[in-house]
């Protein structure tokens, strides 16, 4: 099986961007004072193809999945906290689930490669590609019909799922060795700034790490296109949200995009189809060191800055009502001229001397 990229449209509506514009800077407010939200009502009119936008049906996914070179010390926990911590979201007590409730979005966590076999739920989506990856000192974290399979599930959850706004995070102990790596190899970033403290490593930890991470991308000097590099450093789960975010931007969702894991699979994703950046709100910066990076090389503006690093889309879920504000501002706020209050124009008008 080979996974098709899907069609994803460029947003480049030069008629429909104009006509947001003109409404957004005709709203009663100076132009631009309501700075990043301006930019994001814009992105959304345009995803939406509408100046009205509307929300239906927000879904939260969160791949899980293991990585092989969590044997060699990388995270500062064990390989077993991967299932411990879906078995926790599965019971409603994680922090995702918190904000989930919260927000009202249906949340489904997706087994795309945990090293253990769960038991049925209601919220989990069994795609197993492997029990966990394997250890990419030594050997590609998965074959190439590994890696398709993953792309290809990742692509039919989203076809499964109602509404038009996504938000994906993740969890997987050693996952943010992977993201490193993919970032070391797809934008050239040197591995030992790509490379942080994950889930909180001490100093002697963290520079275990970026030696094992060395012998990795060493390992793999090959793996140099997109596909190649996911292959050979990436996760079951990095893959599978891959393959979830391009299908969500080819049916014109709103992509929440998370913390340094999302944002790694987000990476892979645009050098696939760079259409596909058009449809992401990078939610926020991750205090993971390679995270702020990574959005630099996207040229892409997060939400919120708020030191976190926990992973599971918290901080695409923290930045939802932001992007609620961004839509009713578009949607509810009064124009000059509906209001009767002067403009911009009108008042330079009446300060020109006859």
């Amino acid at each position: 099986m080979t996974f098709a990229l899907p069609p994803i449209e460029a947003v480049t509506d030069v008629r429909l961007e104009a006509k947001l514009r003109h409404k957004i800077d005709n709203k009663t407010k100076p132009v631009g004072s309501l700075g990043q939200l301006e930019d994001l009502a814009l992105q959304l009119g345009l995803i939406q193809r509408s100046d009205v936008v509307t929300f239906q049906d927000p879904q939260m996914v969160v791949f899980a999945a293991d990585h092989g070179i969590a044997a060699d010390g990388v995270s500062a926990f064990p390989q077993a906290v991967t299932v411990q911590m879906v078995a926790n979201m599965l019971a409603g007590g994680a922090a995702i689930n918190v904000l989930s409730r919260q927000h009202g979005f249906a949340l489904q966590v997706v087994d795309a490669g945990v090293a253990a076999d769960l038991e049925d739920h209601p919220q989990l989506i069994k795609r197993k590609i492997g029990h966990g990856t394997k250890n990419i000192c030594k050997n590609p974290a998965m074959s190439e019909e590994q890696l398709h399979a993953a792309l290809q599930a990742g692509a039919d959850i989203v076809k499964s799922l109602p509404g038009n706004v996504i938000a994906f995070g993740e969890m997987g102990i050693a996952n943010t060795s992977s993201a490193a790596l993919l970032l070391n190899r797809l934008t050239g970033i040197a591995l030992k700034d790509a490379t942080g403290r994950g889930t909180g490593l001490t100093d002697p930890q963290l520079r275990h790490k970026r030696k094992v991470l060395m012998l990795a991308i060493l390992r793999h000097p090959d793996a140099v296109e997109p596909l190649q590099a996911l292959a050979a450093l990436g996760g079951f789960e990095i893959a599978m949200m891959t393959g979830a975010m391009l299908q969500a931007a080819s049916q014109r969702r709103v992509i929440l995009v998370d913390g340094f894991i999302a944002g790694a699979a987000a990476l892979v994703a645009y050098k696939l189809v760079p259409q596909v950046l058009h449809y992401m709100v990078f939610c926020h910066r991750s205090a993971e060191r390679g995270h702020r990076l990574l959005l630099d090389h996207l040229k892409a503006r997060a939400l919120l800055d708020l030191d976190m690093r926990l992973g599971e889309g918290t901080g695409a879920l923290l930045a939802w009502p932001l992007v609620q504000s961004a839509a009713r501002l578009m949607n509810e706020m009064a124009s000059f001229a509906s209001a009767g209050i002067s403009g911009k124009e009108s008042v330079e008008a009446a300060m020109t001397p006859p």
